[in-house]
């Protein structure tokens, strides 16, 4: 038999190779958006030396010489320019979470109230969710913010709510301690530990026995050491009560108008969407769901709320956080009603510096690090969810 030859096959080289055809192109990509963004920095380097503005972060130990209207941090117009960036951090984050807690509740109430079975309650329900969510969030914004402004009273005539509290043009006036606040925030700590305690505790006991846990303990241990410590510090502490004068009030706490309409709107806003969120995830809940929870001798708001809502919340929790993406990102509008967050103050910077570049970097990289935060714990409960369904 005569030998054959076996020719070794060599492989495709150049295009026509696959491999090395996508290298090659990822290569030139990135050729491409490296040249470009040279391009770009040396032309801003260029542009902003032929006007003589400086470069550079310098500036924000430069004492900033404006007043800011709501601060939860002591604040002067002394202080640096880096201290005025930290007192809008604060307020956006002040009213991001409290926006996302108001939105997450109010969200609930427009979810489970437009499956009611009672006819006002469910077209009511629907009627807001539609008016709300097929309106502009900035005109709301500014409805709000007329309502507080225009329609209250001036101070003068402004209508005592509790002892000490006035709600006025001006805002909120309230009492304020005249000693720290250090056994209150303790107290609320420990009452927070407690309600959790009690949650896990009265958790493992329902895995145990069966018989789902009643939820007025855990509030009570919440509410408990807060409410000892409130009497204490309302029996041996001093208060600064605000008094209203012809001009204003003197003395006492005052939460803005700005804050307030800020908070209303976008708390009402995004629990339009919230809601229509919880309904698609309840209604993905099959109802035989509910149909076994009642066969178990649970009452119809037992089951929804141990055996439908966590069901749901395995389908709403991407899209809630998306929502809370929204949420903390559209706090920027804060500036069309004047109130001092982030984006205000760093747009004030700018008029009085000139840096434009190093403000707007700064502002991409809070907000930035702001929208990363809130994912990340979402994918986190989204996580903790899915395991719990799939155990």
């Amino acid at each position: 038999m005569s030998a054959v030859a076996v020719l070794p096959v060599r492989s495709a080289r150049g295009w026509s190779d696959p491999s090395f055809r996508s290298l090659a192109t990822q290569v030139i990509v990135l050729a491409v958006l490296a040249g470009t963004v040279a391009f770009l920095a040396t032309n801003l380097v260029g542009n902003l030396e032929a006007r003589s503005i400086r470069t550079g972060f310098g500036f924000l130990w430069q004492a900033a010489g404006f007043e800011i209207g709501q601060s939860f941090i002591a604040w002067s117009p002394s202080a640096s320019f880096g201290r005025a960036l930290l007192v809008g951090l604060l307020n956006t984050l002040v009213v991001a979470s409290l926006g996302i807690v108001l939105s997450t509740l109010a969200g609930f109430v427009v979810g489970i109230a437009s499956l009611s079975r009672n006819p006002l309650v469910s077209p009511l329900a629907r009627l807001y969710v539609e008016l709300v969510r097929n309106t502009p969030l900035l005109l709301q914004l500014y409805l709000w913010y007329a309502v507080l402004t225009q329609m209250l009273p001036a101070a003068s005539a402004a209508p005592q709510l509790l002892p000490g509290v006035y709600l006025a043009k001006s805002g909120l006036h309230f009492p304020v301690l005249q000693h720290g606040v250090e056994p209150l925030l303790a107290a609320v700590l420990v009452g927070v530990l407690a309600f959790a305690g009690h949650g896990l505790w009265a958790r493992r006991k329902a895995e145990r026995t069966g018989v789902p846990a009643k939820l007025w303990p855990g509030l009570l241990l919440l509410a408990l050491p807060v409410v000892a410590v409130a009497l204490e510090r309302a029996v041996t502490a001093s208060f600064d009560v605000p008094r209203p004068t012809r001009f204003g009030f003197s003395g006492g706490g005052m939460i803005t108008p700005e804050l307030t309409a800020l908070l209303i709107g976008l708390s009402l806003y995004n629990a339009a969407f919230i809601g229509e969120i919880l309904r698609a995830g309840i209604l993905s809940v099959g109802r035989g769901q509910l149909e076994a929870g009642a066969a178990l001798g649970l009452s119809r708001g037992q089951a929804l709320r141990l055996v439908v809502i966590p069901q749901a919340m395995k389908v709403a929790v991407p899209p809630l956080a998306s929502q809370y993406l929204n949420l903390a990102k559209n706090t920027s509008l804060a500036i069309a009603i004047g109130y001092p967050d982030l984006m205000s103050i760093g747009n004030t910077i700018i008029n009085q510096t000139g840096q434009a570049v190093e403000v707007i970097a700064i502002l991409m990289c809070v907000y930035l690090a702001l929208s990363l935060a809130i994912s990340a714990f979402m994918n986190w409960y989204n996580a903790r969810v899915a395991l719990k369904g799939a155990s």
